[in-house]
């Protein structure tokens, strides 16, 4: 137990005890004939054994030199003074669910325990059967030792417990997952610090051991740079981390890191290391290529896509032999080289406790069954690569790429170390080579140009190379362009080619069997009969009942013409319903019948009736109406749930200092009445309450955005869930929803009288403002508590007002503002939300110097998926946009008309590779032919010295003209700019002044006798032409 002071959890030990005898009254895995269990612990070389495992997975620690005896009727535990202290919390006499009483034995060191061992030895004999154990285990312990002997010389026949074990630690339950998580984020956080190290190394072209390596990605575990608050975990490795390079490659766990220094040419560098967290394991491994070809990024393509098949395969009831033939085959399809030289001794294994457990890898022979809650480290490995970069052939290399993985009842699996990103973009190391100089111009030729030459060529040589933002933009964009369209391409081919599945109708067949088929006195008499059990009407036609489906009534009409009643029923026929699905008609061709009319007298026929013929009429038209409302109603529904997910189970946590948010109102009304309630984080989601009882649940898993936007320059202060499925609330499913706060007046009284200077309008000016940093301070505590509890699974990103800009994305203008990973309107309803890592690129409409505002259009990168525009953006924000773009590697363009985008991705989707070898998206960049052709331009009018002294004599001669010329063209410019002069618009001050001169000047000119008014007249700008011109 070591110097620190250690608690048993009471409630941990009776939780995973009450487990354990769960699974031996099933008596399974060779517990039949088992009738007690022993598991003594001591020292061992070994830090992975199932007496290690059993102690963290009961005890939450490991206790060494003590036996623990469990019998059906009673648990005794053996140790030391302090020990038996430890286990004090856990004693009782009474059965705990189906744990039994657990008493305590002190050990006795003047006999070496020999009494003790008789006591435990004598229970064993009174249960009966064998005894269980970890038979294959051995220890550095005389106190475990001699356990041992007492056993061997009371004959007591010994039976392997450990495939029990292992099926038993393999399920984690929560407690175990959320430390998985966390050991998955110090790796995860680990590889991230040793990933710049590499990317240092090779930069600055540095020598290190891969021994130095292996030492200082191990410090990374409890580095609290590294890991941050994690740190005070204090987390270890699994095992000494792994580095190799330079052709020398192993796939064992026991490798040890060579003393040769890292290989940063071309080739790979494999990295394999594990943190082990409360004595929880998670491990990856990830291959950085150097400089690689494109043979090289292919292989790495085959390896991976082999590893997430492997991953995608593992779910629950699968044998693990399967899975291992999922992931072969599917590196035999990618890539049937590799397949010659891949690790096939196993493709991963089962992890938790013990970093590895052999009887339960992904290998062809083992057929055990995978269960949700497992966790497995899938790995997978392959060696002799052929190794070329420009026709240098290298060492062989290897490429391994391993996560650890949750496997979960549904949906996706959960791969814990996603943060580690393990794509090939990610993974590759590229420096662009330097383009080598042009060689320089004659030194001659240079120093012909002199004067005002040579000042030209100064200038157009810094004109040419000083680089602009906005060039590097153009640069930059030029680029994305270029990738997005190799991307889409490549992304499309992968996709399937088979049709969307079309979503099955309900069946419009009246009765399935004749049995059904009602037997009523109304149809005996050949009167229309209204079936509501099976939505149907059953109408006469030549003396035979036929049912018709509600679906398939279109209307019905009833009119009264004299002494008789009509009833009129129209079908439902292939086009005459425009504009929907015609896929009810199994047979669109067939005759259909469009209509009947059935007619019924209002006169009694006999004076007994009780009412005349035509009130069968009646009543049909009455629940053939009902019938239909309540059909349709029904459809609306079924349409509504469409799409939507049953979310899990909240687990309520019982702590009291669970983050909480008070006097909150909520956005869509799902709740009907307008009332506050409070918003708690639990375990594993929120729950709203409101004041009436109300709940509303959302699970972290299923939110794919959270936002936390301030009252800074609002009205209202708010936390936005967009979630990544559609959840249904009551009878309607939303995909987000919104918690917000009011802050100060929405609407102002504007027959109060206010001033300035108005203590009271002063005071709660105030007030407002220290309550608006109150709340601020609230909800970004709450953020900030709740972004600890899940352990950063849930971050609340905070849009940035200064990149507002105003825009339609709906109805009513509003500001959209952009976040780290989106673009937002939270305070309007419906919400505006765009995720940049789903846009694949963004095109600007009725962009014009003439026009005041452009619309921006979002293309997504499912094709198949809608548009999103936003209109009237002012055009001043145009170059704000362009650069937040440009920050986000998002390509754009620009064009003058509006394009018809459901014609335009229907065409791309109909015929993907005719659009791509069209040039793509590149239709909408306009901007790339002007700028081919200001090249040929700038090159034809380009200076060159030597024509110029070729042309001395003739450009002598003509000065005279082109003098004359530029002062015709100096007289023009002058007047042109008096002219303009008046046209610019004038402030009012401006005009005012003029109009006082001008009043002043009327006044002179009138004492004067109008002498100054012919003098001054040619001074104004409408003078007549230049004399010149009068020539």
């Amino acid at each position: 137990m070591g110097d620190k002071r250690v608690v048993l959890n009471k409630d941990h030990f009776f939780q995973r005890a009450e487990r354990l005898y769960e699974r031996w009254e099933k008596e399974e895995d060779g517990l039949d004939a088992v009738k007690s269990l022993a598991v003594a612990y001591g020292d061992s070389d070994n830090p992975y054994t199932k007496s290690s495992a059993f102690h963290t997975w009961l005890f939450g620690h490991e206790i060494n030199d003590t036996i623990v005896l469990l019998l059906k009727d009673h648990v005794y535990i053996l140790g030391s003074n302090r020990k038996v202290e430890f286990f004090g919390s856990v004693v009782t006499d009474q059965y705990t669910g189906r744990v039994p009483p657990v008493s305590t034995l002190l050990r006795d060191k003047s006999d070496k325990d020999a009494g003790n061992f008789e006591k435990l030895i004598d229970h064993i004999k009174s249960a009966g059967g064998d005894l269980g154990a970890f038979v294959k285990e051995k220890f550095n312990s005389d106190f475990v030792n001699a356990w041992n002997d007492a056993l061997t010389e009371h004959d007591i026949n010994k039976v392997d417990v450990t495939l029990a074990f292992t099926h038993l630690f393999a399920v984690k339950d929560d407690k175990e997952l959320d430390l998985l998580r966390k050991s998955a984020q110090v790796t995860s956080s680990s590889w991230t610090a040793a990933r710049g190290k590499y990317v240092e190394i090779i930069d600055q072209e540095k020598r290190v051991r891969h021994s130095v390596l292996s030492t200082e990605f191990a410090g990374y575990m409890k580095d609290p740079k590294v890991q941050q608050g994690l740190a005070k975990y204090n987390a270890d490795t699994c095992y000494d981390p792994i580095v190799m390079s330079g052709g020398t490659y192993s796939f064992k766990w026991n490798h040890e890191s060579s003393e040769a220094h890292l290989h940063n040419q071309f080739g790979t560098i494999i990295t394999s290391f594990g943190a082990r967290l409360s004595d929880y394991c998670t491990n990856l491994t990830r291959t950085m290529l150097i400089f690689p070809s494109a043979e090289l990024e292919a292989a790495y393509e085959a390896v991976l896509a082999a590893e997430l098949a492997v991953i995608a395969a593992l779910k629950p009831g699968v044998k693990l032999s399967d899975v291992y033939k999922v992931g072969v085959d599917t590196l035999s399809s990618k890539s049937p080289k590799l397949i010659e030289t891949l690790n096939k001794k196993e493709l991963g294994f089962s992890t938790g406790i013990e970093f590895r457990e052999g009887r339960m890898a992904i290998s062809p022979k083992c057929e055990e069954i995978v269960q949700a809650g497992m966790v497995f480290i899938v790995y997978i490995g392959v060696d002799n690569i052929p190794n070329k970069n420009k026709g240098e052939k290298g060492k062989p290399v290897a490429i391994a790429i391993s996560d650890t993985v949750l496997v979960k009842a549904e949906g996706d699996n959960e791969v814990l170390t996603e943060k580690a990103k393990s794509r090939l973009k990610s993974n590759v190391i590229k420096f662009k080579e330097e383009q080598e100089n042009e060689e320089a111009e004659n030194n001659t030729d240079q120093r012909r140009l002199l004067g005002r030459g040579q000042r030209s060529v100064v200038l157009n040589d810094q004109t040419r190379n000083k680089t602009t933002n906005e060039e590097l933009r153009k640069e930059h964009q030029k680029e994305l362009g270029k990738r997005l369209n190799i991307e889409a391409k490549a992304r499309l081919s992968k996709q399937d080619n088979g049709t969307d599945e079309k979503k099955v109708k309900k069946s419009n067949v009246s009765y399935k069997t004749e049995e059904r088929f009602p037997q009523d006195a109304d149809i005996q008499k050949m009167l229309i009969y209204v079936d509501r059990k099976y939505d149907s009407v059953i109408l006469p036609i030549f003396g035979i009942p036929v049912p018709f489906h509600i679906s398939m009534i279109k209307n019905c009409s009833q009119s009264v013409e004299g002494d008789f009643t009509y009833l009129r029923i129209n079908f439902a026929t292939p086009g005459s319903q425009v504009g929907k699905d015609n896929g009810q008609f199994p047979h669109p061709l067939a005759h259909f019948m469009k209509e009947l009319t059935f007619r019924a007298s209002n006169i009694k026929e006999h004076h007994s009736d009780a009412v005349p013929p035509s009130h069968n009429l009646s009543t049909a038209f009455r629940l053939i109406k009902e019938m239909q409302k309540r059909f349709r109603t029904e459809e609306a529904e079924e349409r509504e749930k469409d799409g939507a997910v049953k979310q899990d189970k909240l687990i309520l946590s019982q702590n009291k200092l669970n983050p909480k948010l008070k006097d909150l109102l909520i956005r869509p009304n799902i709740i009907q009445k307008r009332i506050t309630g409070s918003l708690e984080a639990h375990t594993n989601g929120f729950r709203y309450t409101s004041l009436r009882g109300d709940r509303i649940d959302v699970l972290y898993n299923n939110i794919k955005h959270a936002f936390f936007q301030p009252c800074d320059n609002e009205m209202i202060i708010l936390l936005h869930f967009h979630l990544k499925n559609p959840v249904m609330w009551g009878k309607k499913k939303y995909k987000d929803v919104q918690f917000y706060t009011e802050v100060g007046e929405i609407t102002t009284d504007l027959g109060k009288y206010h001033h300035m200077q108005d203590r009271d309008d002063m005071q709660s000016e105030q007030q407002e403002r220290e309550m608006r940093r109150r709340l601020n301070a609230a909800f970004d505590g709450f953020c900030d508590k709740v972004r600890r509890l899940t352990n950063e699974q849930v971050e609340f990103d905070t849009p940035f007002a200064g990149l507002g800009f105003f825009g339609v994305p709906y109805r009513s203008a509003t500001t959209l503002k952009p976040t780290a990973s989106c673009l937002v309107n939270l305070t309007e309803w419906p919400p505006f939300i765009v995720t940049l890592s789903e846009v694949e690129l963004v095109h600007f409409e009725r962009v014009s110097l003439q026009l005041k505002n452009f619309d921006m259009v979002f293309i997504f990168k499912d094709y198949k998926a809608k548009t999103q525009m936003v209109a009237q953006i002012p055009m001043s924000s145009i170059d704000k946009i362009k650069e937040w773009l440009h920050t986000c590697d998002i390509w754009y363009s620009e064009g003058i008309q509006s394009l018809n985008w459901a014609k335009v991705m229907k065409t791309i989707t109909d015929d993907p590779e005719d659009f791509f070898e069209n040039g793509g998206w590149s239709f909408l960049d306009l901007e790339s032919d002007n700028e081919e052709a200001n090249d040929d331009s700038d090159e034809s009018d380009a200076y060159d010295p030597e024509e110029a002294d070729d042309s001395g004599g003739s450009t002598s001669e003509s000065d005279e003209d082109e003098s004359e010329g530029e002062e015709t063209e100096s007289d023009d410019d002058e007047e042109a700019s008096l002219d303009s002069d008046e046209s610019e618009g004038k402030d009012w001050s401006d005009l005012e002044e003029e109009a006082a001169k001008a009043d002043k000047r009327r006044e002179v000119e009138d004492r004067d006798g109008g002498r100054d008014r012919d003098r001054k007249r040619p001074n104004s700008s409408k003078a007549g032409p230049s004399h010149k011109r009068r020539k």
